[in-house]
């Protein structure tokens, strides 16, 4: 994030828009008319770029939020200093706010959309939930230790995670811990050889379009029916389902060994997820940013009216 340019000169916008008008206050020495004038205008615009940039470089919004509240007491105290109450009054009904939404949003829940299909049945694409952010330790970076540790992830937990490679949040159950031996084998896992039970439940037929690559170079999109298998899974104490394709994947069997500090975690459609199996790999322990623990919308589409059906805890 600190290295894309476009995030780089939003901020030295913002802060030469918050310079100026803080010098405009405290002086009478005068700065361009027209700058003067439209300085919310201008910094309305450098705002929006901070805002694209963040989007498109997947950036941290907790440390955005926490550079702000910084700098917002800076402002704060630099009017206190000159007892300047157009300064003190502006920076506060601003601040009061922003602080309590930084400590909302850093170290309680933060608020996530269901990107992918790798967490089917269980969640869609579209569902919003809340991020647990206290329950594995405070930290205002993403990637940084845990100012305080509280608990470790733990067998089963939806974990909202951002992998080594790749600045993007992923959610996925954590399947196994340092130093366990995860085996894949038939679509089974067994942690340190212990099966993890799974219970059949139903199948249904679903239909799929599926890109086909010949070796002419002709690419060719395929309508086919597959059967999917839904089943019960109980890992620890913990109950949920997921769902396999009968179809697809059939594997030959695969061993881990999860190195120290590290965690190996699935998605709960088997079949269709790309998790610690593949490009994903370990996930450290300080990439983990929370647990997901409640549903509280359901948005499928932008012309779909958002629902709230499936509000509730997640399993």
């Amino acid at each position: 994030m600190f290295t894309d340019p476009l995030f780089l000169f939003s901020l030295v916008g913002i802060l030469a828009c918050i310079f100026i008008w803080v010098k405009s206050n405290i002086s009478e020495s005068s700065f361009n008319p027209y700058i003067e004038e439209n300085l919310s205008s201008i910094g309305t615009v450098f705002f929006i770029a901070m805002i694209m940039s963040i989007f498109f470089e997947s950036g941290d919004l907790g440390v955005v939020l926490f550079i702000a509240v910084i700098i917002g007491f800076i402002v704060f105290f630099i009017g206190l200093f000159y007892k300047n109450q157009e300064i003190i009054k502006s920076t506060r009904g601003t601040l009061v706010p922003l602080f309590i939404i930084f400590v909302l949003r850093s170290f309680l829940y933060e608020p996530y959309q269901i990107p992918s299909s790798s967490m089917l049945p269980g969640l869609k694409i579209g569902d919003f939930i809340l991020v647990n952010k206290f329950d594995y330790g405070l930290k205002v970076d993403r990637l940084s230790k845990p100012i305080v540790e509280f608990n470790d992830p733990d067998y089963g937990d939806v974990v909202v995670f951002v992998p080594p490679h790749k600045p993007v949040p992923y959610i996925k159950r954590l399947i196994g811990k340092p130093g366990d031996s995860i085996k894949y084998i038939n679509k089974k896992i067994y942690i340190n050889d212990e099966l993890v039970v799974k219970n059949y439940e139903f199948d249904k037929k679903e239909s799929v379009t599926r890109r086909y690559k010949y070796p002419s170079g002709q690419i060719q999109e395929v309508d086919e029916v597959e059967t999917i298998k839904f089943y019960t899974e109980e890992l620890v104490n913990l109950s949920y389902m997921i769902r396999n394709s009968s179809d697809r994947n059939k594997n030959y069997p695969q061993q881990w060994t999860v190195p120290d500090g590290y965690y190996f975690v699935m998605g709960d459609n088997r079949d269709n997820s790309n998790d610690s199996r593949q490009d994903v790999g370990f996930v450290p322990r300080n990439h983990f940013f929370g647990k997901a623990d409640y549903i509280w919308m359901s948005w499928e589409c932008w012309t779909c009216l958002p629902s709230f059906d499936r509000a509730g805890k997640i399993n």
